[in-house]
């Protein structure tokens, strides 16, 4: 049986980043306050303080919306402030200055009782009792208060962001009203009549996990929209936060899943499992899907949790609810997909804790291993340990080469729906990859990339928009005409939908414009990868970054130097980079080639794929566009299509049922030779 999961998706603001909701878009709000009991003035209410020019610094460099710390700066300032804490996994623990009792002085040391997790990477912090969670300057504002007004604790009652408007406050209540309305009108699958049980878990494919699993980790039914319901129990009194309702269908042998949750997707951070796990439990099972922890947790008895958003994202928020466990197993699906997701989490978690299960035949999804008979705590024991030695021999090797040979499609990556030709060639979008896109001025680089990066962020690719030529709002604009495949500006009545649609997509944007330096853009696409599990970034263009820190080298050496770091953090991150570079300044009637990307040649050898948007309408009239790939390092397919550009949705998307290839042939006196075709092919013709 092959299962296949769809999840709703929707666009957070971060720390950098900006957040697409209508036509709006604007930066984490610095400021915070400690509100006193509802209907009273504030206390205390003050903003955190700014950071100021670094020396390094140029003059109009902005400083960036998140601080840059390191685990070691965090230790001496907690030292300093003489706050006791504990070196976890992933996480600082330490006392809470928002608990809502005061321990004693023999309790303040005590492991137990430290509620407060740093995070050692971005200093943010999440205090487990109260649920407050803010970043590093947060924190540090929070203790200097405490320090200079003598208190030992602010209280749970702390806000460290007022809520941006009373229509996001009303949303959010709604959103919670409608999760308590569908979950007490939901029954417990142990308390409906047997036929209906059995009818609902062959609809879902749990037919071998019992009652008991369902009822012990309060799975319920919701008989009017014929779902599964999974709560999210959480804060101070344990109570409902949200849920999520899993619907299934099943076509042929595969069997459909499609998830809602309330709250939306960015607001929606359950651990399914963890309200039954104890402080004593040390190991873990962390899969994908609900489903397959309910396999786990009945086959083996072991703890088990599953993540909200799948193999899309692990929320760094999560950390700190799962540093207690010195084991944790990575069993997170069948496919290629969930076995880079599975290293990826990994790293966020700790390697050295971590153990992942190889997809194979013999080691599909926990639901699928159930349904087949195999034993799924032998499974998990022969886990493999993520951490390796930096030398290893081709034994280690051996099992990855074998995966990928056996799954060639899943390795070529992930396709594009709307340029089937470009499959041809590039074969599929892969992670850890250099693409070096180019074209003449006014060919429509930004566009087409724009619609490139959109088919495959609607295909669940967490994306991350670099646009340093035209502004977010602008760029967000042409990305929603073409989402919508047509005009929304005489016909407003459509923008909510198709903007409630759009929202809803893993896809984020840097906030710089004009130039900038690598080292800020570095340190923003680090953030967000951490942050937001980002596997595509976009950089349009390279240009906007020379000339901020190299006054003392000439440009060609800065270019070099800048595409030498992407490609570095591109293997070193997992992460998909496509930087968009313009050409030299050529005649008209030539061709672009590799030879013709601006700057040395370290641009076209450094890059895995290099893509150029030939533009011919200059010369044999307009509509004459082509994309050429003129190097492909996954297999050495090269060649060249046309595309038509439709104005009224800003799409080169082809037209459907129209012959693309036979149009290049039709048009070869005008249209460039296809790279890796010989001069035979038109003597034939």
């Amino acid at each position: 049986m092959l299962c296949v999961f769809h999840h709703g998706r929707v666009a957070v603001r971060g720390p950098s980043l900006s957040w697409w909701s209508g036509c709006w878009a604007s930066v984490h709000p610095r400021g915070w306050r400690l509100p006193s009991p509802l209907g009273s003035p504030p206390s205390l209410t003050f903003c955190s303080r700014g950071s100021g020019k670094g020396k390094n610094q140029g003059p109009d460099e902005p400083t960036a919306a998140f601080s840059l710390v390191t685990v070691t700066e965090i230790r001496q300032y907690l030292r300093a402030k003489g706050v006791p804490f504990h070196d976890g996994y992933s996480c600082l623990q330490a006392p809470s200055p928002f608990a809502s009792t005061v321990p004693g002085p023999s309790a303040v040391t005590a492991k137990e009782n430290f509620s407060l997790f740093i995070d050692k990477t971005t200093g943010g912090f999440v205090c487990k009792e109260s649920l407050l969670e803010g970043s590093w300057r947060d924190l540090q504002d929070c203790l200097e208060v405490m320090q200079k007004e003598g208190r030992q604790s602010l209280g749970p009652n702390v806000r460290l962001e007022v809520p941006e408007s009373d229509w996001e406050l009303s949303e959010w209540e709604a959103e919670l009203s409608e999760a308590r309305r569908i979950w007490d009108g939901a029954v417990a699958l142990p308390d409906l009549p047997r036929d209906v049980v059995q009818s609902v878990k062959a609809v879902f494919g749990i037919e071998k996990v019992p009652e008991a699993t369902l009822g012990k980790l309060s799975v319920r039914y919701c008989q009017a929209s014929g779902s599964l319901v999974f709560p999210w129990f959480g804060g101070r009194d344990s109570g409902l936060k949200g849920l999520k309702l899993l619907s299934a269908k099943r076509d042929g042998e595969r069997l459909n899943y499609t998830a809602m949750t309330l709250p939306r997707a960015g607001r929606y951070n359950n651990l399914f499992g963890l309200h039954v796990l104890s402080r004593k439990d040390t190991a873990l099972v962390l899969t994908a899907r609900e489903t397959d922890c309910l396999a786990v947790s009945c086959s083996t008895g072991l703890p088990c949790i599953s993540l909200p958003r799948g193999v899309t994202c692990l929320p760094p928020v999560l950390l700190p609810y799962l540093e207690q466990f010195k084991r944790i197993t990575l069993w997170l699906g069948s496919d290629l997909r969930a076995w880079e997701a599975s290293k990826i989490f990994a790293r966020k978690l700790n390697v050295k804790r971590c153990y992942l299960v190889r997809p194979s035949e013999q080691q599909p999804c926990p639901l699928e291993a159930l349904g087949a008979g195999l034993h799924l705590g032998k499974i998990v024991k022969s886990a493999m340990a993520a951490s390796h030695k930096s030398i290893i021999s081709f034994r280690q090797l051996r099992d990855e080469v074998f995966g990928e040979l056996a799954n060639v499609e899943q390795v070529s990556g992930i396709k594009w729906q709307r340029f089937p030709d470009l499959n041809k060639l590039l074969k599929g979008h892969r992670k850890g990859e250099l693409t070096v896109f180019t074209g003449s001025t006014g060919s429509g680089k930004t566009t087409f990339i724009s619609e490139y990066a959109l088919d495959l962020c609607i295909q669940g690719v967490n994306t991350l928009w670099g646009s340093f030529e035209i502004n977010n709002v602008r760029l967000a604009k042409i990305m929603l005409t073409q989402f919508a495949m047509q005009r929304l500006d005489d016909q407003l009545e459509k923008y909510d939908e198709w903007a409630d649609k759009f929202e809803n997509l893993p896809l984020y944007f840097m906030t710089f414009h004009g130039q900038h330096s690598i080292k800020s853009v570095i340190d923003t696409m680090q953030h967000a990868v951490y942050m937001y599990d980002i596997s595509h970034v976009i950089i349009d263009n390279l240009q906007f970054m020379m000339g901020q820190e190299h006054f003392t080298i000439d440009k060609f050496s800065a270019q070099d130097y800048i595409v030498g770091t992407f490609r570095k953090f591109a293997t070193d991150n997992s992460c998909h980079v496509t930087l968009i570079i313009h050409p030299r300044k050529e005649d008209d009637n030539k061709e672009l080639q590799a030879a013709s990307i601006f700057g040395t040649a370290k641009a076209s050898q450094e890059a895995d794929n290099v893509v150029i948007l030939q533009d011919k309408k200059l010369v044999s009239g307009q509509g004459k566009r082509y994309l050429q790939v003129v190097k492909n390092r996954f297999d050495g397919e090269l060649g060249i299509f046309p595309l038509e550009f439709k104005k009224d949705s800003l799409t080169f998307s082809p037209v459907k049922g129209r012959a693309k290839l036979r149009k290049v042939k039709e048009d070869s006196d005008n249209t460039p030779e296809q790279p890796g075709k010989s001069t035979n092919a038109k003597e034939k013709k």
